[in-house]
């Protein structure tokens, strides 16, 4: 018996898992960076919504690990492997870090798209998991959608269209 495929919603500074053959998505990747880690042996993916650099921002509260790449990256590879997933079938793909805004001067502070890029491919590294494809800068806003069954992301850029990695 076939059951028809769902659509995962991934809010901002949020992270979720799909098994095949439902798809997951996330919307207003500006700044943002979507990062989707999969092992298509498996129809396995899971998708974080990044919303900063790094955990150390956080002044107070709790730590909620999506929101950040140092922590999101790890959150997710843990929850691959928990449903299955192999270390060396994994791969990443990423979209967004856009600089939505223009600003004067040169504050490192304010290039908060491409900052989280950096991070993002930095714990990517450090796991060891290859980036196949990348959609990221500009300054345009996205939503992505993933099919772990057949490894594309749909990316929609304002302004720009469609385009498939």
């Amino acid at each position: 018996m076939y059951r028809t495929a769902e659509i995962v919603k991934v809010g901002i500074a949020d992270l979720n898992t799909v098994t095949s053959p439902d798809l997951i998505r996330t919307t207003g990747l500006g700044s943002c960076v979507g990062v989707v880690l999969y092992d298509q042996t498996k129809g396995v993916a899971g998708l974080a919504h990044v919303m900063l650099p790094d955990s150390s921002l956080l002044r107070s509260g709790s730590l909620n690990k999506a929101k950040y790449a140092d922590t999101a990256v790890k959150e997710l590879y843990s929850h691959l492997l928990k449903l299955g997933s192999r270390h060396p079938a994994l791969k990443a793909k990423l979209a967004g870090g856009a600089q939505m805004f223009q600003f004067a001067g040169s504050n490192d502070m304010m290039r908060i798209g491409p900052r989280n890029v950096e991070a993002v491919l930095h714990e990517l590294k450090k796991l060891g998991i290859p980036v196949v494809a990348k959609d990221v800068g500009g300054n345009n806003g996205r939503t992505i959608e993933f099919d772990p069954k057949t490894g594309l992301m749909q990316i929609r850029t304002v302004n720009k269209g469609n385009s498939e990695i």
